[in-house]
């Protein structure tokens, strides 16, 4: 199965790889030398199962569920009635299954970790972007993700609606306080940052930096500044922020942003609004695997 990524054609692994390494590690951890529980059933014996919602939510990780089936059933089937990003409501049918009992019994648990997490990062993202609908803003995800499933999240908030920020610390460049203190300030950190962006332009996506108070938004944007984050900027300060650059850089918002609080944001005239909750406060959608008697 491959897997596009569009916001990322240039990253060096594909998400079909992901799939493959995030697959491998979980299989690892949770069979270790072999499922003493799934051993009690006949090997030849052969399973059909179903996976229902209980809950509403947006339905992602269909890749990474059939990969751990898969690996250990390469000749098991997955039926689905969903696809990626499709919402789903409590009680609905997701996908027939049939597999090898043994296998299907030992793949469970990790398919169904991977289906629950990324549906709810894209379930979370999906709730976002609709508080902003019909505003020009973005809800864009962060880097704060779980160790070693940044990218399967950032597909999920892309599931749900909202959109990536940079991937990584090498795919892009974004200047904070304490770069700006170690550099001697926003015009001779900018100064750096567009030869770094230049010496490494076949990876670098674009360069931004973060300012605190109008008086550093206006000289970010003397300075040249096409891309600035506003950090912890009230909503005054943030129409403010909005009258002064007048469209000459993109505007990004961050800090203390709340489901409660992001519309009035969005209708500040930001382009951009950055969320870490999408991926690092999520509950897992609750999904059940039922086999058939």
């Amino acid at each position: 199965m491959s897997i596009e990524f569009p916001e990322f054609p240039d990253f060096p692994f594909s998400l079909t790889t992901e799939v493959a390494r995030n697959v491998a590690a979980a299989l690892a951890e949770d069979i270790g030398a072999g499922d003493l529980t799934a051993s009690l059933i006949p090997a030849e014996r052969v399973a059909s199962a179903t996976v229902i919602s209980r809950e509403s939510g947006v339905v992602c990780g269909i890749a990474w569920f059939e990969r751990c089936i898969n690996e250990l059933d390469p000749t098991a089937k997955v039926v689905w009635a969903v696809k990626d990003g499709d919402r789903i409501t409590p009680n609905q049918q997701l996908c027939q299954i049939s597999a090898n009992a043994r296998a299907l019994l030992s793949a469970e648990r990790s398919a169904l970790n991977f289906l629950q997490l990324l549906s709810a990062v894209a379930s979370k993202a999906r709730t976002y972007a609709d508080a902003i609908s019909g505003t020009k803003a973005q809800v864009v995800d962060t880097r704060k993700t779980l160790p070693g499933l940044r990218i399967a999240e950032k597909f999920a908030v892309r599931c749900g609606g909202g959109g990536n920020h940079r991937l990584a610390l090498w795919d892009a460049i974004l200047i904070k306080e304490n770069h700006i203190m170690a550099a001697g300030g926003i015009v001779a950190a900018l100064n750096a940052a567009h030869d770094v962006a230049q010496s490494a332009s076949a990876r670098c996506k674009f360069v931004q930096i973060e300012v605190e108070n109008l008086a550093e938004l206006e000289t970010a944007l003397s300075a040249g500044a096409k891309m600035i984050l506003l950090d912890n900027f009230s909503l005054e300060m943030l129409r403010d922020a909005a009258r002064i650059n007048a469209g000459r850089a993109i505007l990004e918002a961050s800090g203390n942003v709340t489901l409660d609080t992001i519309r009035e944001i969005a209708e500040t005239g930001v382009d951009r609004i950055s969320v870490g909750a999408l991926t690092k406060d999520v509950k897992a959608l609750d999904l059940s695997m039922r086999f058939a008697s």
